[in-house]
């Protein structure tokens, strides 16, 4: 069973456009696919990607407001 130190080092590329396209074993390793949302944590010079999971509807109390819960609100109040 392999364990986390003995996982291969990947790769990927930067297009043009600055973006790239998470190696299978990342996506893999992150439980992440199509439209799910990754974060970002800067560390020392190190960036830490995590999987963004939605809170469940019983732990957010803001859940019920599901009239701005489209992507153009997500993308609006993003930098707030």
């Amino acid at each position: 069973m392999a364990t986390e130190r003995s996982r291969p080092f990947v790769t990927s590329r930067l297009g043009v456009k600055s973006q790239t396209v998470l190696p299978k074993e990342v996506r893999a390793a992150l439980g992440v696919g199509p439209g799910d949302q990754i974060g970002y944590s800067i560390q020392r010079g190190r960036v830490i990607l995590t999987a963004v999971r939605a809170p469940q509807p019983d732990d957010d109390p803001f859940a019920c407001f599901d009239e701005w819960a489209s992507e153009a609100d997500t993308e609006g109040y993003a930098s707030l």
